[in-house]
């Protein structure tokens, strides 16, 4: 059904591009001589990107800097609408997961030796073609460099460089490609703009001179490194946001509702409750709907889906007066909360569903099997009703900070539930969560837990990591940042020919998912991910070969966040890294159980999943495991484990986790 619902989506989306779209003699957006692009990168504006020729000096913010975008130099989709920067130019830096981009013609990354996904430690060799350091501690940054699969053009092929974790939040970083080489193993010259600005000093009046002088002290600083300009195909710097710049928004409204709040426990309001017998249900007792109360800070009463947040004159969130958001929410109290008390959790949805997933058979497999009753919300931002506004987003970029911000809000709405949950005042002061005799069914004594899978890990390491409440999450078949994910994701096929009539150029989507990443970065864990760790514990589940989350991206995850990785993860032979999981400390066997931050693969045995930035389409990649972990027992029960007593165990033996494959 909710594929029926996407593709006519899909199709009403795509007839609103083709009716809008400019004519094709129209000039194209986003054309190099739109006044503000970087004359180092003269064939398409914003590139190299991330970079800070597109920010101004301000000592306001914390890094002393701020995104400055012209709408001149943003990419104009097809409609040919301009793009008002101002959502972007809110940030004192780029993303800590931003892929960094550049067009070199004629390269071929295998000749010039650069490192691949499949040996990231190569990016920190001497001689490495790419380098990445971070310039305000001097120490060089891993990465893996690739070439666009996607590109239809071999002469706009965007070369992508991904940073292997995370970028520090608020540093700042130089990039130099040096001694590129094409198939004939021919070394590419640097463009000329480049070579005028890396070689002797300009002339004062020289048009290129204001450049050469922003460039000079990164290009000190890759000397300092070892990087000198022989051989130099090109070079740039960028700053990354502070963490206020990042988590700043979700942060505001969160305090400032818990402030309201109190010592209080939020509204609610319990609107049905259904009780099932054994025979209709084995595993779960009763379901219990309702709404919380929840202060709203988006713009439009009610908060719809397209909503943004309300901000006053300096772009600080504020509510409107009075206003509210109702969260409906939904429980499921199993048969054993009947004996014992169970233990409260929320329950994160995936993509663009809603919380009628927590009445799946996996989480009632989870709730009757170690006691838990899990309590959903929909995550608004990107829930099903948000759908529209999503596709619409691919097609207008003006519309696409609703996404984050009302996710934001949609995160405020679950902190809300969870502490009605767990609140001495709260739901379990209603009958609907006691026994007929009057007690209790949930343990609220040992704090909140959550559980989350695909969309509901992406986004669920941002809910934990803004939680008071929630000790220990679990974060399963998760990652983060979307940029890169949607590229190697299956779910986004329908997304795709969106964007593709939007943004028909293979080079300019690239640029453009990076910008989407800026925004949402507040409303995943991406931006939350270089503290998650600080005040919480997250046990991440990985389905090796997912068709759906890529498992670069959860690698990525793993390191910036300091999981460890349960081993053997796989049997030996089954990864074609050379080091597999290269920077993801292991945990030993005379550290278990592990108290800390972990990661579990688990194998269906489905093929390894394509080594480019591509999804796994096509029969070659077997099934798609990505609902085999959280349908393992084995898996259930370390889960239980490390969300009770915060310790990792080891279910699997001495062998690597394996999980049998759903239909």
């Amino acid at each position: 059904m909710r594929q029926r619902l996407l593709h006519g989506l899909l199709a009403a989306a795509l007839g609103a591009a083709a009716l809008l779209a400019p004519p094709a003699h129209a000039a194209r957006a986003g054309h190099p001589s739109a006044t503000g692009c970087d004359p180092l990168a003269p064939a398409e504006c914003l590139l190299p990107f991330p970079n800070d020729w597109y920010t101004r000096p301000d000592p306001d913010t914390e890094t002393g800097r701020r995104v400055d975008f012209a709408a001149a130099v943003l990419p104009r989709a097809t409609t040919g609408l301009p793009i008002d920067p101002a959502a972007w130019n809110r940030s004192d830096g780029f993303s800590p997961g931003s892929a960094l981009i550049a067009q070199v013609p004629g390269l071929d990354l295998a000749v010039s030796g650069a490192a691949p996904l499949t040996d990231i430690g190569h990016s920190l060799d001497r001689d490495a073609p790419v380098v990445l350091l971070d310039t305000t501690t001097g120490e060089r940054w891993p990465y893996w460099a690739e070439l666009d699969a996607n590109a239809t053009d071999p002469a706009r092929r965007a070369l992508l460089i991904h940073p292997a974790r995370n970028l520090h939040d608020g540093h700042h970083y130089a990039v130099a490609l040096r001694r590129l080489k094409d198939s004939a193993g021919r070394t590419i010259p640097a463009g000329a703009a480049f070579a005028a600005v890396a070689g002797r000093r300009l002339p004062a009046h020289d048009p290129l001179r204001a450049r050469q002088d922003r460039l000079r002290p990164s290009l000190a600083a890759l000397r300092r490194a070892g990087v000198t300009t022989e051989g130099l195909n090109l070079a740039w710097d960028f700053t990354v946001a502070s963490t206020r710049s990042l988590t700043g928004d979700l942060f505001t409204i969160r305090d400032d509702a818990f402030r309201r709040l109190g010592n209080r426990s939020p509204g609610f309001a319990v609107t049905g409750v259904t009780d099932f017998t054994a025979a209709q249900d084995a595993r779960i007792a009763r379901e219990v709907t309702g709404q919380i109360t929840v202060p709203s800070y988006l713009g439009l009463p009610g908060g719809p889906p397209g909503s943004v947040l309300n901000r006053d004159r300096d772009g600080v969130p504020r509510r409107l007066p009075l206003s509210t958001q109702p969260a409906t929410f939904r429980c499921e109290i199993p048969r054993s909360a009947f004996r014992t008390p169970s233990h409260p959790s929320l329950y994160g949805h995936g993509l663009l569903g809603s919380r009628s997933e927590v009445g799946a058979g996996n989480v009632k497999d989870m709730a009757v099997e170690h006691n838990f009753t899990f309590c959903a919300t929909d995550w608004i931002g990107m829930a099903k009703e948000d759908i529209p506004v999503v596709l619409a987003a691919l097609a207008d970029p003006n519309l696409f900070p609703a996404v984050p911000e009302r996710s934001e809000q949609g995160m405020l709405n679950a902190l809300f539930l969870g502490r009605a949950l767990i609140h001495t005042e709260g739901l379990g002061t209603d009958p609907a969560f006691r026994t007929a005799e009057g007690r209790p069914l949930v343990d609220t004594r040992h704090g909140l837990a959550y559980d989350g899978n695909s969309q509901g890990g992406i986004l669920g390491g941002a809910l934990v990591a803004a939680s008071h409440d929630i000790r220990r999450g679990v974060l399963g078949v998760t990652a983060m940042n979307y940029g890169l994910l949607l590229n190697r994701s299956a779910d986004f096929a329908p997304f795709q020919q969106v964007l593709d009539a939007a943004y028909p150029d293979k080079l300019r989507q690239q640029i453009v998912l990076q910008l989407f990443q800026m925004v949402w970065d507040r409303g995943e864990t991406n931006a939350y991910a270089n503290h998650l760790t600080d005040h919480h514990q997250v046990l991440m589940h990985i389905a090796y070969g997912d068709h759906q989350v890529a498992n670069a991206a959860a690698d990525v995850e793993a390191r910036t966040i300091g999981a460890r990785l349960l081993s053997p993860a796989l049997t030996a032979g089954r990864s074609p890294d050379t080091v597999p999981y290269w920077g993801i400390r292991r945990i030993g066997s005379g550290q278990l159980p592990y108290r800390g931050s972990a990661m579990t693969v688990w194998d269906s045995g489905t093929p390894t999943p394509p080594l480019t930035n591509t999804p796994p389409a096509g029969t070659e990649y077997g099934h798609d495991p990505h609902e085999d972990p959280r349908n393992s027992p084995a898996a259930r029960q370390q889960k239980a484990t490390f969300l009770t007593t915060g310790r990792v165990i080891n279910v699997c033996g001495t062998t690597p986790c394996t999980a049998t494959p759903t239909s």
